[in-house]
């Protein structure tokens, strides 16, 4: 079986990878070092990261990557992204395309496949519209999304990340200098959000908090003079948000970083539905951290009080913080959530469960 995964970058990722991949000019040296770096790790497949000879990955909106496999193919210098994608999946003689990325490559797209591509699966676990009319399924661990692409007429199934276990050397370290840590976006879309962190830094005068915040375009306006009335203000942070903020930190580097953090604040955004479980939770449970992160349905393995911890409101994530600090308790629970993650959320239940779709 011949499989295809397609993925996606973020633009405040793309920063670091330019950083990483500079003179490299070959596309399978500059994959390498994107799944080196394990970005996106929990949604990549066993086989990709195996090098499985049957298994091909690319990221379809990275034009550098795209285009190296291109100029080694003898394609046009000006051919689009989309017809590179296609060619790589001719070339691949592809089984089941897999694509992470259905905003960009939807239907339309989906449609000019070749005949030999048997099965055509997206993963989508965030809101919005997209044409699904050409996948045969779509993909997600929540519910309520996969009630929403129903109403839209998708067929999907229950899919799930997978736990890295290139963060178990990370759990491994119980010798953590920061106290509280968040990783995330900073934009109108995270009102809530900025609630839950206003009321954690507020912890900062006696413990280490530190925020690696992906900024909207317009915070730096924002916080200016200009940003003081009008719309800007929502994309303004408090200065005790501003006193614990960090750049954002992605890949190697975000491990890096839970390595370091006894305890890391889950808050999801204002447009999420009732269920819980995104790929933040299992990176950090994967290291081994403490995640106390916001109330809603969770998958099974992630308890309240035994592998996690979830608050109700800004006040109740601070109680949990300090008495979990306090007592020493995150370190056996984060212990635990990692313990679960390792045992139920591994890439080869993960790859074996995309075997039962296909």
């Amino acid at each position: 079986m011949r499989i295809f995964q397609n993925a996606g970058l973020s633009p405040s990722y793309r920063a670091r990878l330019v950083t990483l991949v500079a003179g490299i000019q070959q596309f399978d040296q500059q994959k390498d070092v994107f799944l080196n770096d394990r970005y996106g790790a929990a949604h990549i497949l066993l086989p990709v990261y195996a090098g499985s000879p049957e298994a091909f990955f690319t990221n379809g909106d990275d034009e550098s990557l795209q285009r190296a496999w291109a100029l080694e193919h003898g394609l046009s210098k000006h051919v689009s992204l989309a017809d590179i994608l296609l060619a790589q999946i001719e070339h691949h003689k592809t089984d089941i395309f897999y694509n992470l990325d259905p905003f960009r490559y939807d239907a339309s797209f989906v449609r000019r496949l070749p005949g030999h591509v048997k099965r055509k699966i997206a993963w989508r676990a965030a809101p919005g519209r997209i044409d699904f009319s050409g996948y045969d399924l779509v993909v997600c661990n929540f519910p309520s999304m996969r009630r929403l692409w129903e109403e839209q007429g998708a067929r999907t199934a229950h899919f799930f990340p997978a736990h890295d276990p290139e963060l178990d050397a990370v759990a491994a370290n119980r010798n953590r200098d920061i106290d509280v840590l968040f990783f995330g976006g900073y934009s109108r879309h995270h009102q809530r959000r900025r609630e839950i962190l206003e009321a954690v830094a507020s912890l900062s005068s006696r413990l280490r908090v530190v925020f690696h915040l992906d900024l909207s375009r317009y915070t730096p306006l924002a916080e200016t003079p200009l940003g003081w009335f009008g719309p800007l203000r929502a994309v303004r942070r408090p200065r005790t948000i501003r006193n614990v903020s960090a750049p954002p930190v992605f890949g190697r580097a975000m491990y890096a970083e839970l390595g370091r953090a006894k305890v890391v604040v889950n808050a999801s955004i204002d447009m999420a539905g009732p269920d819980r479980g995104n790929m933040r939770c299992f990176e950090t449970m994967g290291a081994g951290a403490l995640l106390v992160s916001d109330s809603g349905n969770y998958p099974a393995p992630m308890r309240n009080g035994e592998t996690m911890a979830v608050y109700d409101q800004p006040k109740d994530a601070l109680k949990t913080i300090e008495r979990r600090l306090d007592d020493g308790s995150w370190d056996s629970v984060g212990w635990a959530g990692n313990r679960v993650i390792r045992e139920e959320y591994g890439k080869k239940r993960q790859f074996e469960r995309f075997l039962e779709l296909v």
